[in-house]
């Protein structure tokens, strides 16, 4: 599977691989990304079930559009080296592997899957929140194209409270972000808890968008339209792109880092930002009415 410029991740909703009515239901749904996961999710005793269901579902395809993706279950557990193997077999457009803290961690994985295939990397330890600028150098070496953080598992080992604000974890949730874009990674926001709190769960949404994340992981089907609602580009903020790619593709700007748009110095780095703004925004339409 290969992976087309501006792809849009608002939605990431993760699916147990060993249940089978979820893996039929996720090919109708509006999510942007399907994470086939084998570990939180799944059982001890179900996960070689859920390790050849995975694999047979990413074979089988039918999710349209939408990027699949199976989360492995960590080289330090019974599973891990099976799960990579056969994630690696099956590719899928890429493969999350969690817990990763160290930049040898994702060294031991790049080792176990094909050459090429994308690594996506989970960010959800203590250790890896003050590695990341390592982290980041070495994603970038070893093939991974997007880091999502695991809340949960970095506010158990905080012992903080995993509020809706979120407070606690502000520090390690915007370093992650700088991080990630210092390297060119995309990165997804961690899930909320909480399936009946949809106020709580348009709040985070929004705070997620706000830090610049480019999308949130769910674990649940009727959370996918707020992440949508939340990481949609806003229409006027994609005409104003428009206006400021047109700016800067104008034959007399060739060579100039610095216009005045609409009475408004841009530079050119916001060119750049404004292009994949479009191609979002673009890629969000044509998928809305495929």
């Amino acid at each position: 599977m290969t992976q087309p410029p501006s792809r849009p991740r608002r939605s990431a909703l993760y699916l147990p691989a060993s249940n089978p009515r979820a893996l039929e239901k996720a090919r109708a749904l509006p999510c942007d990304v399907v994470i086939l996961d084998l570990e939180d999710a799944v059982a001890p005793e179900a996960k070689a079930e859920a390790r050849a269901a995975a694999a047979a579902a990413v074979a089988a395809g039918g999710f349209g559009d939408r990027e699949v993706v199976i989360r492995a279950n960590g080289l330090d557990t019974p599973w891990g080296a099976d799960d990579l193997a056969a994630a690696g077999a099956a590719h899928p457009h890429a493969i999350l592997v969690p817990k990763i803290s160290a930049p040898e961690d994702l060294a031991a994985v790049r080792t176990r899957l094909p050459e090429g295939a994308p690594i996506w990397a989970m960010i959800e330890t203590c250790a890896a929140v003050f590695r990341l600028e390592a982290l980041g150098a070495e994603s970038v070496n070893e093939g991974v194209t997007a880091w999502v953080m695991g809340t949960n598992d970095l506010a158990k080992e905080m012992r903080c409270r995993l509020t809706v604000g979120r407070e606690p974890l502000m520090a390690a949730l915007s370093l992650s972000v700088m991080s990630a874009r210092a390297h060119g990674l995309a990165i997804l926001d961690g899930v909320f808890n909480e399936i009946a709190d949809a106020e709580g769960l348009a709040l985070q949404c929004a705070q997620a968008a706000d830090l610049g994340f480019d999308g949130k992981t769910l674990i649940h089907p009727s959370q996918v339209e707020a992440a949508n609602a939340a990481f949609t580009p806003d229409p006027a903020a994609v005409d104003w792109a428009r206006t400021v790619v047109k700016a800067f593709e104008n034959p007399e700007a060739a060579g100039k880092g610095v216009l005045k748009v609409e009475g408004r110095m841009v530079e050119r780095l916001h060119f750049a930002e404004a292009q994949r703004l479009i191609g979002v925004a673009e890629a969000i339409a044509a998928r809305e009415t495929a």
